[in-house]
C-alpha cells in the first residue's frame, strides 16, 4: 500500500497514559516524573487538559478549547510540568477531543452566546445544531418532569434564567415576560430529560445529552478550537497527539489532514476502532491508532479456540439466554442494533430520516421521488444495523461497508416490493451514484455519524454486557463471537504493521477497558479449563443464594474470578453497571430497583460471600498459568511493532474493573515482582536500542519445533531482539511439558537481557529457555 507522510522523527518510543483530574493535577504528575523516566518511558500521555466542567473526573467535557484546565493547575501547571518532564529526558502526548465540548452553558462561553443570540451568533457555526427543526429552537433537557410540574423551579434572575444548579441566558429585552412567553422567545427550550432520546436536535456524543457535537469541519471552528492546544505544540510544551473519536467527525480524514499541516506533522495517533480484518484508512496522515487492535491480537493469543467453544456451551447450559439476548454473537449485537436505533438514538435517526426525506422530495432525479419517510427510515434501519464496521468514510468506501447483500437482506422487511426501492435509493445515495451536491454530502455525513454511534452503543456498551461467555473477550475492539488468534495470525497482523504504520499505537490497558489487561490474562485461563469452572459453578450454585438471572450470575463469578481477592463495593459497582448496560431487567434511564437490589443481594451473599472461596480457590490453583498470560501479554506488547501506551499503574500487576474502577489516582513506587521486571527490561531496551523497535525496524516471526510447538509464540526484532514466551501453558502443563521441544534462534549468540549470564544459540531447547520465567527477552552478542 501507499504509506501516507509520516510525522517527524520524534516518534515516541513509549509512552505513558496518566488520567488527570482535580485530585491528581499536573504537580502530581511531575512528582512521579522521576519514577517514570526510571521506567524508560520516553512521553508521558496526558489525558485531555483544556478547560473542562468543574470537577470533570475525566476532562472529555471541555468547555473552553482556548484554556488549559484551572483545576489542574492551569497553563503554568502545565508548562511547568513539560520543564520537568524534559529534565528528565521525557516529552509530553496529549489527548484532544474534536468531536465534541460540554452541553454545559454556564461553564461553556462560547454555548453561552450561542443560546443567547440564536443562529445569528458569531459562534452559531461552532456547534452541529438542527435549527430548522423544534422551530428553531436548541432542545436543552435538563428538567427533572414534565414542563407543567417543574415551572414553579424555572426563576428568572436579572438576565440569566436559573433552574436549580442549571444557568441559561435570556434573550435581550425578554426578561421580564411571564414564563410561557418568556421560554417562547428564547433561542432554546428547556424540557423534561426523557424528550432527548426523541426530540433532540443537535449532535451529540452517543446517546450522551450532556456533549454537543462540535463542527471541527468548519475551518474557522477548527482554528478557534484548536489555537491553544497548536501553541502548546510550536512552543515546544507538547510533543503529540491523541486524537479521541474521529469516528463522530464529519470529514475525519479532512480534519485529520488540516490537523497534520497544523502541527507540521507531530506524531498523532487516533482512537480508531478497527473491526477485524478493517484497515485504517491509508490516506490519513496519522502515525496510526491508539492500539485497540493491537489489543485484540494480543488477547486472543492466550485463549483456546477449541476451549472457548466448549465454554460458549457450558454458559449456554447454565445461563439459558434468549439467542438474540446472549445466546448467539451475532444475534445479540443485531437485536441490540435494532433497540438502539429506536430507543438510544432515535433523535438521530429521525434526523437522518429528514435528510433523506427531503433531499428525495427536492431531487431533480425522479428516481428519487415518491419515497415515503416510513419507507425510508425502515430501509436506513435496515442497513445500518448490518454494518459490520463503525463507518464508512467516502462513496467508494460505502461499497465494501454497505453491501449489496445487505441490501438485499434489508428488502426483506418492505412487505411490498415496490416499497423496498428505499433500500436502493438509499444506498444509490451512499454510493454516490446521484452526485456530490450538499444534500448528499449531508446524507452521507449524518449516515455516517449514526452508524458510529449505533455500532459503540450496540456492540461496546450493550451487547458486550449480554453476551457474556468469556468477559475477556468483550474488550474494546474485541471479536467475542470467535476471540482466539492463532499465532500465524498474529505474525501477519504483526507484519502488516510494521510494514504499514510502524510508528502507531498498541495498548492493553486503557481508561476505557472494560476490565485491566490483567484481569483479562486471568479470565483467558477459562478457555483451557472450561470444564473446571462449569464444576466450581456447579458446586457455588449449590448454596443455594437467590440467583436474579443467569447471565448476569455467570458475569458475576467471572469477575471475581478475574479481579482476586477486592472490596465488595468495586465488585457491587461494577456488576450494578453490568446489568444497566446490558438493559435486559433494568437500565440507565428504565431503572428497576427491586431487580438491582436483588443483583445486589446475590453478590453480595455469593461471588463476594462464602461461596466465592471456591472461585478464589480455583483461581489461586490457577495462579501459574495466570502468571504466564500475565507476563506474555505484557512482553509480546513491549517488542512487537507499534509503539506500547502503558497505562498508569500496569508497569506492575494491576487489577481494574470497568470504569470509574480504573480510573482511581496511580500510585508510583508500590509495585516490584515479575511484571515490572518484565516491563522495565524491555522499556531499557526500547530506550537504548530505539532503531530495533522503530519505523525501520524489522519484524521475523520464529517458529518452535517439536510436540509442544505450538505452546511458543517467538519473533525476532531487526535480527537484534528476540522475544518468546509461553501460550496456553495449563494445556502444556497437561500434555506433558515442552519435552524437546526447541526455538531455532537467528544466527549468533544470544543473551538472557534478564537474567545476566544465560546464553544461547542454534537452537535452544524450550525448556531451559523458560526454566525461571515464562517468558525470555534475548539480546544478540555483539561479534
Amino acid at each position: 500500500m501507499t504509506t501516507p507522510e509520516r510525522p517527524d522523527p520524534a516518534v515516541p518510543t513509549a509512552t505513558y497514559r496518566l488520567q488527570l483530574q482535580p485530585g491528581f493535577p499536573f504537580a502530581a504528575a511531575a512528582e512521579a516524573v522521576p519514577y517514570l523516566a526510571s521506567l524508560g518511558v520516553s512521553h508521558l500521555h496526558l489525558s485531555p487538559v483544556l478547560e473542562a466542567v468543574p470537577g470533570s473526573p475525566h476532562g472529555y467535557d471541555v468547555v473552553d478549547p482556548a484554556r488549559v484546565r484551572e483545576e489542574l493547575g492551569g497553563e503554568e501547571g502545565l508548562r511547568e510540568l513539560s520543564r520537568t518532564a524534559r529534565r528528565h529526558g521525557l516529552g509530553l502526548v496529549v489527548d484532544i477531543v474534536p468531536n465534541h465540548m460540554a452541553m454545559s452553558p454556564r461553564h461553556n462561553p462560547a454555548l453561552w452566546e450561542v443560546l443567547r443570540d440564536g443562529p445569528s451568533s458569531r459562534r452559531a457555526r461552532w456547534f452541529d445544531i438542527d435549527w430548522e427543526a423544534q422551530g428553531g429552537q436548541v432542545l436543552l433537557p435538563v428538567l427533572g418532569g414534565p414542563l407543567g410540574e417543574e415551572a414553579d423551579r424555572l426563576k428568572t434572575d436579572g438576565d440569566v434564567l436559573r433552574y436549580y444548579d442549571h444557568v441559561f441566558p435570556l434573550r435581550e429585552g425578554t426578561a421580564s415576560l411571564p414564563l410561557p412567553q418568556l421560554l417562547d422567545a428564547q433561542w432554546y427550550r428547556p424540557v423534561w430529560w426523557r424528550l432527548a432520546r426523541t426530540e433532540l436536535n443537535y449532535r451529540r456524543f452517543f446517546s450522551i445529552s450532556e456533549l454537543i457535537g462540535v463542527r471541527v469541519e468548519d475551518p474557522e471552528v477548527f482554528e478557534a478550537t484548536h489555537a491553544k492546544i497548536l501553541e502548546l505544540l510550536h512552543e515546544g510544551v507538547v510533543d503529540g497527539l491523541r486524537v479521541d473519536h474521529p469516528d463522530g467527525l464529519a470529514d475525519p480524514g479532512g480534519y485529520l489532514r488540516r490537523l497534520h499541516e497544523a502541527t507540521g506533522g507531530r506524531w498523532t495517533v487516533v482512537e480508531k476502532i478497527l473491526a477485524d480484518g478493517e484497515g485504517l484508512p491509508a490516506s490519513w496522515p496519522v502515525a496510526g491508532t491508539t492500539g485497540y487492535d493491537a489489543l485484540r491480537h494480543v488477547d486472543g493469543l492466550f485463549m483456546d479456540p477449541d476451549g472457548f467453544g466448549e465454554l460458549q456451551g457450558r454458559y449456554r447450559a447454565y445461563a439459558a439466554p434468549q439467542t438474540d439476548r446472549g445466546g448467539d454473537w451475532d444475534a445479540t449485537v443485531r437485536r441490540a442494533a435494532y433497540k438502539v436505533l429506536t430507543h438510544e438514538l432515535a433523535a438521530e435517526t429521525e434526523r437522518l430520516t429528514r435528510v433523506a426525506s427531503r433531499l428525495c422530495a427536492t431531487a431533480p432525479e425522479t428516481a428519487l421521488r415518491d419515497r415515503a419517510p416510513w419507507a425510508l427510515r425502515t430501509a436506513l434501519t435496515e442497513l445500518l444495523v448490518r454494518l459490520e464496521v463503525y463507518r464508512p468514510y467516502s462513496p467508494e468506501d460505502a461499497a465494501t461497508v454497505v453491501t449489496e447483500e445487505a441490501a438485499a437482506e434489508a428488502r426483506r422487511a418492505f412487505a411490498v416490493p415496490e416499497e423496498a426501492g428505499a433500500v436502493d435509493v438509499v444506498r444509490d445515495l451512499l454510493l454516490g451514484r446521484y452526485g456530490d451536491g450538499p444534500a448528499h454530502v449531508e446524507f452521507r455525513t449524518r449516515f455516517a455519524q449514526t452508524a458510529s454511534a449505533l455500532r459503540a452503543k450496540s456492540v461496546e456498551d450493550t451487547a458486550f454486557y449480554r453476551y457474556v461467555p468469556l468477559l475477556s473477550a468483550t474488550e474494546v475492539g474485541g471479536e467475542p463471537g470467535g476471540p482466539a488468534v492463532a499465532p500465524d495470525r498474529f505474525h501477519a497482523y504483526c507484519a502488516r504493521v510494521q510494514r504499514d504504520w510502524p510508528a502507531t499505537g498498541t495498548v492493553l490497558s486503557t481508561h476505557d477497558a472494560k476490565r485491566s489487561a490483567d484481569v483479562r490474562a486471568a479470565l483467558h485461563v477459562l478457555t483451557e479449563c472450561p470444564e473446571r469452572w462449569a464444576d466450581v459453578l456447579t458446586e457455588v450454585s449449590r448454596a443455594g443464594q437467590a440467583v436474579p438471572d443467569g447471565q448476569t450470575a455467570w458475569a458475576a463469578w467471572q469477575t471475581v474470578f478475574g479481579l482476586g481477592p477486592a472490596e465488595e463495593e468495586r465488585v457491587q459497582a461494577a456488576l450494578l453497571k453490568h446489568v444497566r448496560e446490558a438493559g435486559l431487567f433494568t437500565s440507565w434511564t428504565e431503572q428497576e430497583p427491586p431487580y438491582e437490589e436483588a443483583v445486589a443481594r446475590f453478590v453480595t451473599a455469593g461471588p463476594c460471600g462464602v461461596p466465592g472461596r471456591k472461585v478464589a480457590e480455583l483461581r489461586e490453583a490457577l495462579e501459574p498459568h495466570i502468571r504466564a498470560n500475565v507476563l506474555g501479554a505484557a512482553l509480546v506488547h513491549l517488542t512487537m511493532p507499534g509503539v506500547p501506551d502503558l497505562y498508569q499503574g500496569t508497569e506492575h500487576e494491576y487489577r481494574a474493573l470497568v470504569d470509574p474502577d480504573n480510573r482511581r489516582p496511580p500510585r508510583f513506587g508500590e509495585g516490584g515482582g515479575d511484571k515490572e521486571a518484565v516491563t522495565r527490561a524491555a522499556l531499557a531496551l526500547r530506550a537504548r536500542r530505539p532503531e530495533v523497535f522503530g519505523t525501520t525496524a524489522s519484524y521475523e516471526p520464529l517458529t518452535a519445533v517439536g510436540a509442544a510447538a505450538d505452546h511458543c509464540l517467538a519473533f525476532a526484532r531487526s535480527g537484534e531482539v528476540v522475544t518468546a514466551v509461553t501460550r496456553l501453558s495449563l494445556r502444556l502443563a497437561e500434555s506433558g511439558g515442552w519435552g524437546d521441544t526447541r526455538l531455532p534462534l537467528p544466527r549468533g549468540r544470544w543473551a538472557d537481557v534478564r537474567e545476566p549470564g544465560r546464553e544461547f544459540t542454534g537452537e535452544a531447547r524450550v525448556a531451559e529457555l523458560f526454566a525461571a520465567s515464562p517468558v525470555a527477552l534475548l539480546e544478540r552478542v555483539p561479534e
